[in-house]
């Protein structure tokens, strides 16, 4: 990737001397540090601007070339807001608890705060050696003792909630107690509660991975399994609507917005009860016009009544199917490709509209988190049950006509038709069958309306020893659980040796016996929470990450997060496109909470979010070691300086593209960035940089307009556009091009030079700090203060009006052709001249013009034969 002799090239310019210098300053002088409202320093005639970046998980292998792009856009940003007198809060910080952390120590024998700590300083270094203007005084990490003491806080107010369905918000379960309700009643609705559900359980790892875990270590050889365990749970669902209907003011991408909507998975439907051996098996249906349609029934492995519906002929059959189950994950179990299997467990249910009985079977394409884990099969209007019935020679009856003969009605219903063969439906329109049915249903006692959900409640408990311990402890005489008092948070991991998974579904903490030993009578809650409770709340920590009496002081937080009258939030939110859907919606659910209970001032945590564009290898494959195509941007910074790494980042495509990486497309924005030094500064035979005495104070009389000031106003112009709608690459482009006239001119003035480096600073810090600090000991009348700290430059209209045009000439359509005329030429001017051009006279020779058009500023046709 490199030259051999990489170490002997000769710099274009003295980066590798001025970039370290630089980011010492700025450490040193904290120069990017913004006050909180009641701070010292604090100036309230400023507007605001928070920038956030979603917070790395410090890995052991330290940045790769891909991570820098997102924080190079923000930091850009953030930059440009500060000279345009904006406050501005860029912070930083570590998602530092996580399962590869603790599967790193359990293979190392490190303990994984050790590990975690020291991934922390190999990336905050690597970060402070790419120049990123944070506020690094407001660093935190999840890990930290008084971060985990607010997460746990927060916890407890969910503990501490319960969602109101009148008023659509949480409330304190203490109004519920002064209303005399029971604790079992309480327990019931807490917005925290525990539940025997089903989980992704690996023996190996010891603990529970979320589905979407599940692939990735199961491909590192780790056994994942399904089985039913004691779990924390969050109750999300009670939110579904809100998360719905309020993302639609959010300035976030559609194709986002799209996939929380489809995660969340509204649909309108009916509930049926179907009698079977004495119990009713519920299912939801959002077709209930197809009753008439459903000739058996389907449980999912799980389903508490499988063993009521099971026949002694079939329950060996029905055990061996449902073990085979447990190996596969929701993902397996529900790919529309997958070969359709199951087993019957020879009882049969009775359809409530005909009264006919229908077989029940099992199968694993039904899941146990979506509806009620049973469903009523119509395989005639149905992809997956036509499939089914087709393998297991099960009834096929069509109840739904398309409205058109080119659409299939077998195995399909994505369509509104008429009802067929269906009795008192028979003939009505799909939107009236499902009225008449869900009325028929309700007078029946049989059934009702009901709005449904795929968002099924968070499985909020972890078996792992690096992360949270939950507040709660367990009284063994009644069995119930109790929260901690505040006074009594942080609640620590205790310090353990031996913190490898047993195989105990309790987790590893179960061996700390003496830290689980509450009293006499109670123990503490051995379960962890997992590494997105850290993540839901840490934006609103970096507000005030050193209160100690509270997890944000309310003025603080209404300063930095706007007002309820607007989304209001993190003005810009930038990170990539895999925590498009669970992050996003755990820390929209955890905010909207606080702000029911009143202690956030606004319903939504992020008003803008952007995603940025995967960064692959030069293979044009995802970065990865097994690949061999990792970057790691240590080198390139030390090849080309890091000036030139978040340029090229920049200068790739759109932030929003993926797009493959070239180490050669770095040396091209380091010469740019060679031309910008060079325009002010020549290497004499010393090695040493002195000015060139090109860039001159007085070169240019006040007012007067050079190509090179007009070139300087467009790039103000454009740049300053460029930044606000994030397109960077542009951006460098048009300042490439201000470059360009400046090395071709043979003086330039000193403020337009100055504009230059005032617009690409934000781009590259470190080399134009540098020269407008070495400008200042030459020309004493330039402000003494970094141009990071100055004021925005602003282009001047006068300067972009253009003395000339340059007009296309066109010979019937064709291009020909082009000349200059003077701006304010008159249409006969412009045609005389275009008939002038000796090129045209050549090509009409012989010809006779018929016409001549004259679109002014544009371009001339002639017609002529």
């Amino acid at each position: 990737m490199f030259p051999r002799n990489m170490s002997e090239r000769r710099n274009p310019y003295p980066f590798d001397v001025f970039e370290p210098k630089w980011q010492q300053i700025w450490d040193a002088e904290k120069t990017f540090k913004v006050a909180n409202p009641g701070e010292a320093g604090f100036d309230a005639s400023r507007p605001k601007c928070y920038i956030l970046d979603m917070f790395p998980y410090p890995s052991g292998a330290g940045l790769h070339v891909g991570h820098p792009e997102g924080y190079t856009a923000t930091d850009i940003v953030s930059r440009y807001k500060r000279m345009n007198g904006f406050n501005v809060l860029h912070p930083m910080g570590w998602d530092s608890f996580g399962l590869p952390a603790e599967q790193y120590a359990i293979k190392t024998g490190q303990h994984p705060a050790v590990t975690t700590q020291g991934n922390i300083d190999n990336f905050r270094r690597q970060l402070k050696m790419l120049g990123f203007s944070y506020d690094w005084d407001r660093e935190i990490a999840t890990t930290d003792p008084e971060y985990v003491r607010w997460t746990q806080w927060v916890f407890l107010k969910l503990y501490n909630s319960y969602f109101c369905k009148e008023c659509n918000k949480a409330k304190p379960v203490a109004e519920l107690e002064a209303k005399g309700w029971s604790r079992d009643e309480i327990d019931a609705v807490r917005l925290a509660y525990v539940a025997e559900v089903p989980v992704n359980w690996s023996p190996d790892m010891g603990t529970v991975l979320a589905n979407e875990e599940v692939e990735e270590w199961r491909s590192k050889g780790h056994t994942i399994e399904r089985r039913m365990l004691r779990q924390w749970m969050l109750r999300i669902t009670d939110y579904a609507e809100r998360l719905i209907d309020e993302l639609e003011p959010l300035d976030w991408p559609e194709s986002i917005k799209l996939l929380q909507r489809n995660w969340i998975g509204k649909s309108e439907g009916a509930e049926v009860a179907f009698k079977a051996n004495g119990h009713e098996i519920t299912v939801y249906t959002t077709r209930p016009d197809t009753l008439f349609g459903a000739t058996y029934m389907v449980l999912c492995p799980e389903h508490p009544l499988v063993d009521e519906m099971v026949t002694d002929e079939a329950r060996e059959a029905v055990a061996e199917y449902r073990k085979a189950c447990a190996a596969k994950s929701d993902l397996e179990r529900t790919d529309l490709a997958k070969d359709k299997s199951g087993v019957f467990t020879g009882a049969y249910a009775v359809n409530p509209v005909n009264g006919k009985e229908i077989p029940i079977w099992i199968a694993d394409y039904v899941l146990m988190g979506y509806g009620t884990g049973a469903i009523m099969a119509v395989p005639a209007h149905d992809e997956r049950d036509f499939e089914f019935a087709q393998k297991f020679e099960l009834p096929i009856l069509q109840v739904v006509a398309p409205p058109s003969d080119d659409i299939p009605w077998q195995g399909f219903c994505g369509y509104e038709g008429t009802s067929v063969n269906s009795d008192f439906l028979t003939g009505l329109s799909t939107p009236e069958a499902k009225k008449r049915m869900i009325a028929w249903l309700e007078e029946k006692g049989v059934g009702r309306g009901k709005v449904n959900y795929k968002l099924r409640d968070w499985l909020f408990s972890r078996q792992r020893y690096w992360g949270e311990p939950f507040p709660i402890v367990w009284n063994e005489e009644d069995g119930r659980h109790y929260p901690l008092s505040e006074s009594e948070l942080p609640l620590l991991q205790p310090q353990m040796e031996d913190f490898k998974p047993s195989g105990d579904p309790r987790g590893p903490l179960v061996k700390a016996t003496e830290w689980i030993r509450y009293s006499e009578t109670s123990h503490r809650e051995t379960n962890t929470m997992p590494q997105w409770a850290g993540s839901c709340w840490y934006y609103l920590r970096y507000l005030d990450p050193k209160n100690a009496c509270a997890f944000v002081d309310p003025e603080v937080e209404r300063y930095w997060m706007g007002s309820s009258e607007k989304p209001g939030g993190v003005d810009l939110y930038v990170g990539g496109t895999e925590h498009a859907v669970l992050h996003l919606l755990y820390a929209r659910f955890w905010h909207k909470v606080l702000f029911d209970l009143g202690l956030l001032s606004t319903n939504e945590p992020f008003n803008k979010l952007v995603n940025q564009g995967l960064i692959l290898g030069e293979d044009g494959q995802k970065m990865s070691k097994s690949r061999g195509n990792v970057v790691n941007p240590d080198d390139i910074v030390q090849q080309y300086g890091a000036d030139s790494l978040r340029m090229y980042e920049m200068f790739m495509g759109p932030l929003k593209d993926v797009k493959p990486w070239a180490t050669k497309g770095v040396e091209g924005v380091s010469r740019f960035l060679a031309r910008v030094w060079r325009v002010a500064f020549v290497e004499n035979q010393a090695g040493e940089w002195t000015l060139s005495g090109k860039v001159t104070a007085c070169g240019c009389p006040e007012g007067s307009i050079s190509p090179v000031r007009k070139e300087v106003h467009k790039t103000i112009r454009k740049v300053t556009s460029d930044i606000e709608e994030m397109s960077f690459n542009t951006a460098i482009s048009k300042m490439m091009e201000c470059t360009n006239a400046m090395t071709s001119a043979e003086k330039v003035c000193l403020p337009d030079y100055v504009n230059l480096l005032m617009v690409l600073n934000p781009f590259a810090p470190h080399i134009t700090e540098e020269i407008y600090a070495r400008l200042c000991e030459a020309f004493p009348q330039l402000p003494k203060q970094q141009l990071c700290m100055q004021e925005w430059p602003k282009h001047k209209e006068e300067y972009l009006v253009e003395d000339s045009l340059e007009i296309v000439i066109q010979i019937n359509g064709k291009l020909r052709d082009k000349v200059q005329v003077a701006a304010d030429a008159g249409r006969e001017d412009v045609e005389r001249a275009a008939l002038a051009q000796p090129r045209i006279q050549e090509l009409l020779e012989g010809l006779t013009v018929r016409k001549v058009i004259v679109v002014p500023g544009r371009l001339v046709n002639i017609v002529a034969n």
